[in-house]
């Protein structure tokens, strides 16, 4: 299991040497950094990967994120949920500063990953991104073979031993639940795969630079239901070494797979707690009428 820190700053650019990651003490955990709705309490007893305060998020001069404080276990599968606009993609690429690639986007507020602020000056987003890896909602494989994709970005990182990257490659594709299905056809085509296949082959390429956390962004919505159900079992076994947030609109979904629910609606976290909890004694009228379909 994972315990460890990694930094990204300009520095660090390409030695990624982990530190021990420090467990929050009982002044941080009582600070002013748990305004906002209440988190769960079992986070109180665990350890903090990412530490959201005050977020706010603004296209021009339309606030899509309204002061979003939240803190995400590590090791976890936390899902976000909502109506459709409702910000939820919006503060998931946050976590790995995607939103900064669209004109005219501002944002304010603090986003901690082990302590540290990514978005302070000193941040390298290369480096940041190899951190906290991104599944889209589309399944989009490069037009390479199945290896050249998942070498993609291990090349990228100036990794050029053709045996590490075959071990790279082979490690990254059986923790995505597919070696026994593509090993013997690793130089053939990834545009040639079924769409679950495809799906797992992202994550593979994901999973390639050795992330911490990874963000999912409804990776089943395209799916049938017999590739949902693989991509699921996936999620369920990789939260064993990594710290995974997820948007689905699938309350099913979410109920199924995740350890913690946070209900967005408006820009605005609404309420955060456990599963169990958001889905059958949440505190807030609107959360439950969402998640028994009574509104959305």
């Amino acid at each position: 299991m994972r315990n460890e820190k990694c930094e990204f700053t300009e520095a660090e650019e390409d030695t990624f040497e982990p530190k021990e990651n420090p467990i929050l003490s009982h002044e941080e955990l009582n600070s002013d950094e748990n305004a906002g709705p209440s988190q769960p309490e079992s986070l109180e007893k665990g350890r903090i990967k990412i530490r959201v305060r005050n977020l706010s998020l603004f296209y021009g001069p339309t606030q899509a994120l309204k002061q979003v404080y939240m803190k995400i276990l590590r090791q976890s599968v936390t899902a976000l949920i909502g109506p459709s606009g409702c910000g939820k993609s919006t503060f998931l690429r946050t976590l790995n500063r995607m939103n900064d690639t669209i004109p005219g986007v501002r944002i304010e507020g603090r986003v901690r990953i082990d302590n540290i602020d990514i978005y302070g000056p000193q941040i390298n987003v290369v480096a940041l991104r190899r951190v906290v890896g991104m599944v889209f909602q589309k399944s989009n494989p490069f037009p390479k073979s199945i290896f050249d994709n998942v070498a993609y970005g291990p090349r990228l990182h100036r990794i050029k031993s053709r045996i590490t990257l075959k071990e790279i490659v082979e490690s990254s594709l059986k923790k995505a639940a597919l070696w026994d299905e593509v090993k013997d056809r690793l130089h053939q085509s990834a545009m040639e795969l079924s769409g679950g296949q495809q799906q797992r082959l992202c994550i593979a390429r994901a999973l390639a630079v050795n992330p911490e956390i990874l963000l999912m962004d409804e990776p089943a919505s395209a799916l049938d239901p017999i590739s949902t159900g693989k991509i699921e079992e996936l999620i369920h076994s990789l939260k064993e070494n990594y710290t995974i947030i997820i948007v689905t609109h699938n309350m099913q979904q979410a109920a199924r797979i995740s350890d913690y629910t946070a209900y967005f609606y408006l820009g605005s976290l609404v309420e955060y707690g456990t599963t169990k909890k958001i889905f059958t004694n949440p505190e807030r009228k609107e959360t439950e009428d969402y998640v028994t379909g009574r509104f959305g």
